[in-house]
């Protein structure tokens, strides 16, 4: 007994017994870091509606586009929806969104841009880490220390030390992984690129009745031959290597989603009009019939995956210039389903 009184007896005279009582978790454990990636941020007003965020998605209907309601005033506004229930907070929807600021945000790792000190000449080179390999062939042409390095298992160009001499373009063993981007005439790139895009997508819809009821396991091949092409681009931008350039790095990257809609395998159970989330499925009561608006379709796949019967066929399209000349250049496209789940099975 008297063991157990100078036991309390020292417990109490004791100066840790003051912090015994008062115990509590230090901040810095409980309060997340400003590198923590929680569950994205959504900013709809930020969207420019492009779908990057639900194509870079790995998780199932983790988050997916929705459009506010259209008003007598101005158009509805498309912006994701994220569902916490489903997200794994890769990341990656906050990687991929374009927009400047971003439209969906987790963690200041998505905030960092990178800072140039010194502008390239004409072209500055990039290296695009989705192509990279990761030879390093780049790093030993490099005739200037330190311009391309190695950081976090990525393949780095330094603008502020890059001297433009395109040594890393000419070693480069995978087409397209460098990168030369013309800092000159952008608006007139852009330009181009809208009106090659616009020709591929008017293309290939001339081909609908052929894509509609290709099967899984066939592909469709086409041939676009690029002369008018060209010369509706030289008469925007008189450079001929810019233009070149512009129609390589389309074809190279370029993948264009396609959606068909047959009415006849419709039975008007109306699971397309609740899920669209752009409103371009709508049920018409005059006529009895549930019909597809091409202009407002995001191309998001989600009839697609919701349809029990096949009304909504999804499409995928790239691209390939070959020979990479202006002269004699074609674009040769190929079409094959899609591989993403579907509602009938």
């Amino acid at each position: 007994m008297s063991s157990v009184i100078w036991y309390l007896y020292e417990f109490a005279r004791k100066s840790w017994a003051e912090n015994f009582a008062v115990a509590k978790t230090n901040a810095e454990i409980v309060e997340a870091p400003d590198r923590f990636r929680d569950f994205p941020q959504v900013i709809p007003e930020n969207c420019i509606a492009c779908g990057a965020c639900t194509a870079a998605c790995p998780a199932p209907q983790a988050i997916k586009l929705v459009r506010s309601e259209d008003t007598a005033d101005a158009e509805g506004q498309t912006y994701p929806v994220i569902n916490n229930r489903g997200c794994i907070r890769c990341g990656f929807c906050a990687e991929v969104c374009p927009t400047d600021p971003k439209t969906i945000t987790c963690g200041e790792n998505h905030l960092i841009r990178e800072e140039f000190t010194i502008v390239p000449t004409e072209i500055m080179y990039v290296i695009d880490d989705y192509l990279c390999i990761r030879c390093k062939k780049c790093m030993n042409a490099c005739p200037v220390y330190g311009a391309i390095y190695e950081a976090d298992n990525k393949i780095v160009v330094d603008q502020s030390v890059c001297i433009s001499c395109g040594e890393c373009l000419n070693k480069c063993p995978v087409k397209g992984a460098v990168k030369g981007i013309y800092i000159s005439n952008v608006q007139e790139q852009k330009t181009i690129i809208n009106l090659i895009v616009n020709a591929l997508e008017e293309r290939i819809e001339a081909e609908r009745d052929n894509i509609t009821h290709l099967s899984d396991t066939k592909i469709y091949k086409l041939d676009y031959p690029i002369e008018d092409l060209v010369e509706s681009a030289r008469s925007i931008l008189a450079n001929d290597d810019l233009i070149l350039d512009t129609f390589q790095k389309i074809t190279d990257r370029l993948k264009l989603r396609i959606v068909t809609w047959d009415e006849e395998k419709c039975k008007k159970c109306h699971l397309c009009v609740d899920e669209c989330p752009s409103g371009a499925i709508k049920y018409d009561e005059e006529e009895d019939v549930i019909k597809r608006n091409p202009k407002k379709c995001l191309r998001c796949s989600t009839c697609y995956q919701t349809c029990p019967f096949g009304v909504a066929g999804f499409f995928v399209a790239r691209f390939l210039l070959d020979p990479p000349s202006l002269e004699d250049g074609v674009i040769h496209i190929t079409i094959k389903a899609s591989q993403l789940p579907v509602g009938a099975d």
